[in-house]
């Protein structure tokens, strides 16, 4: 098994990139795109559990566009082979002060490219320093 092969590496940020893009603009029609439609596809939230593609989406589409935005650090992409990787993301939000969020997905390459198969999102305070 071949880890983090960096041309493997470089796809998986570019669609994590991409990803990152749609969620703060709210480009709800990319971040579809990039859930596998499939009934097994898992997006655990801050607030919700969801299963299936059916349940992501129309979680996507009754999501507020307010406050949106985020500062995300400390994104680590791991890839095994050619088509399965991890995705870990801290994030901070200014309508969360005080707290830190945490992103993990779980992408699969497949013919019409790479897809998110699985996700978690959750919130915690921040760390005393």
């Amino acid at each position: 098994m071949e880890v983090d092969l960096p041309e493997v590496v470089a796809e998986v940020k570019a669609a994590f990139d991409t990803y990152e893009k749609a969620l703060v603009t709210n480009d709800v029609e990319t971040l579809d795109a990039l859930f596998r439609q499939d009934p097994r596809t898992i997006r655990y939230g801050a607030t919700e559990n969801l299963y299936g593609y059916g349940e992501i989406a129309a979680f996507r589409a009754a999501r507020s566009p307010v406050a949106v935005n985020r500062t995300i650090s400390r994104t680590v992409i791991t890839t095994y082979g050619r088509d399965f990787a991890v995705a870990s993301t801290l994030y901070e939000r200014p309508s969360a002060p005080g707290r830190i969020g945490r992103q993990m997905q779980t992408w699969v390459k497949f013919p019409e490219g790479w897809r998110v198969v699985a996700a978690h999102v959750s919130l915690m305070e921040e760390p005393k320093k």
